[in-house]
């Protein structure tokens, strides 16, 4: 949303800065994933603030610092009086607008993430006197509660809200009746953003990292985006209906099972994951050639190699150019910039 929002403002004439004060993901050069061993690395940066950077075409001097990586260690070094860092004292470095109009600052994942260290979101919207957008991933109508609970907690300070991966079938409902609700409150809404199959997706580059495969085909084919997976253990007539359902799929199953790997070739099959370390048979490795579909083989069970790449899903980041892409349209489509510029006391650059 950062991302999306920071787009259109410079697309209406506004210079922007950025910055995240509490990293959840720095800066690893061994790959995608997110396993960076401590904070205390100084040199290294928030993944995200790499990627929105480049997106955005910021140069370092308009990237504010990350303070704090918020793993394992760095609480338990915090909880053990270990490190008696007054961080607050350091968000004073984002005070500094480094020349632009408007300096963005992604907070914490929930009202309350960072307490321990003086960097939740009160905090830091106190200590820099800023104003907080909140973004409100949809679940249920009865899920208006939290953001009426933000608004209470943070007070005059909540500038409005933006929902964000609306299913389809609640799009009228937040549009007529929860927006209308909540403005009526005080609560202005920003944009009702809908969910999208692509933005929820993981690459086959970051599945074959997790899971330490081998790519039997198609390397230069890693790009290619799964949005959802499916698992092959049943007879072949069966998995092909099974597989049809699906779009976009990364297909699990056993390398002995060469009628299940064939019937996934012939549907949406992004990327094809042979557990066991059991080489395919040359005719279905000719044929994922041919339909330029990466076939990667895991020393792994099904269950384990399952687990991961579900793993993988619920922490799906947005590192790839074709997701910034996605995110720049559907934020011009159902975001209202300029209201939130003017709300934000911003005019419309020539």
């Amino acid at each position: 949303m950062v991302l999306a929002i920071a787009h259109q403002l410079q697309s209406i004439g506004q210079s922007v800065s950025y910055g995240k004060p509490l990293g959840s993901c720095l800066d690893n050069p061994l790959g995608p994933a997110c396993n960076a061993p401590s904070a205390e690395h100084a040199g290294m940066m928030d993944e995200d603030v790499r990627f929105l950077a480049k997106s955005l075409n910021l140069p370092s001097e308009k990237l504010h610092p990350t303070l704090l990586l918020l793993d394992q260690e760095t609480i338990q070094k915090r909880l053990l009086q270990q490190d008696a860092t007054d961080y607050s004292q350091h968000l004073s470095q984002y005070q500094d607008g480094r020349g632009s109009d408007v300096v963005l600052i992604e907070g914490p994942g929930t009202l309350d993430e960072g307490y321990l260290f003086g960097l939740s979101l009160r905090h830091t919207a106190e200590a820099l006197d800023a104003s907080v957008l909140l973004v409100s991933r949809f679940s249920e109508p009865w899920g208006v509660d939290s953001i009426l609970g933000a608004k209470q907690r943070l007070g005059d300070r909540v500038l409005g809200v933006v929902f964000n991966d609306v299913p389809t079938q609640h799009l009228e409902t937040v549009t007529s009746t929860i927006k209308p609700a909540l403005e009526k409150q005080g609560i202005q809404v920003f944009g009702v953003v809908p969910h999208s199959e692509l933005l929820r997706s993981v690459s086959v580059a970051e599945l074959v990292y997790r899971l330490n495969a081998t790519v039997i085909s198609s390397p230069e084919r890693q790009d290619l985006m799964v949005e959802s997976l499916c698992i092959g253990a049943m007879n072949v007539n069966s998995a092909l209906k099974y597989f049809r359902k699906g779009h976009n799929m990364a297909v699990v199953t056993g390398g002995d099972r060469a009628d299940l790997q064939l019937a996934a070739l012939e549907t949406s099959t992004q990327c094809l994951i042979l557990t066991g370390r059991v080489e395919p048979r040359k005719d279905i490795v000719a044929r994922a050639v041919e339909m330029e579909i990466p076939i990667i083989s895991v020393d792994l069970d099904t269950l384990s190699t399952v687990e991961i790449v579900e793993k993988a899903f619920s922490e799906v980041r947005f590192h790839e150019q074709v997701k910034a892409q996605c995110i720049s349209q559907m934020s011009s489509d159902h975001i209202e910039i300029e209201r939130l510029a003017s709300a934000l006391g911003l005019q419309r650059q020539a």
